[in-house]
């Protein structure tokens, strides 16, 4: 099983590395795909390495879509090729995880609209506003897609994308 993950310079370190680490335990190989190659950091100052450059993703090759929060993205969302390879997920059901400013992609992906959803409380209206019903919970998950609120929210977050991929 192969994961992607989506993000950017100034994503929340916690909100990558766990589930990254909780991945890795259930044996998922792990991409991880940026606006260009080399280095990311993160809000924390904690570095990562790129696989792939957004444009490079094939979405074929990948079974599972994680969007990390912090700032990433705000950059993300911004790059065309993100938000098709979040369509193709939601196209063929497989499993996305977003947590805190990661909707943020779903929202600009139009992918939302009659999901049941949560976020950071930041967000929430946009969340609102692209038809997605809120909910106020530490994860939420409907049909393929899990979200959570906060780094918080990472125990739950984790356990039920796990519950996912092992469906």
């Amino acid at each position: 099983m192969k994961a992607l993950i989506l993000t950017a310079d100034g994503f929340e370190d916690r909100e990558l590395f766990y589930p990254l680490h909780r991945l890795m335990e259930e044996d998922v190989t792990i991409t991880v795909a940026s606006l260009k190659r080399g280095k990311i950091r993160g809000k924390h100052g904690y570095e990562l390495d790129v696989d792939l450059a957004i444009d490079e993703v094939d979405p074929v090759e990948y079974d599972i879509l994680l969007l990390p929060g912090g700032k990433a993205p705000e950059r993300v969302r911004l790059e065309e090729n993100a938000l098709k390879i979040t369509r193709y997920f939601f196209h063929e059901n497989l499993p996305v995880a977003a947590i805190c400013h990661g909707p943020q992609i779903l929202i600009s992906a139009g992918v939302l609209e009659g999901r049941q959803a949560t976020c950071y409380a930041t967000i929430r209206d946009d969340l609102k506003l692209a038809g997605a019903r809120y909910e106020d919970h530490e994860v939420v998950v409907d049909g393929n897609l899990v979200t959570s609120r906060s780094p918080d929210d990472l125990y739950a977050f984790c356990r039920e994308l796990v519950k996912m991929i092992k469906k």
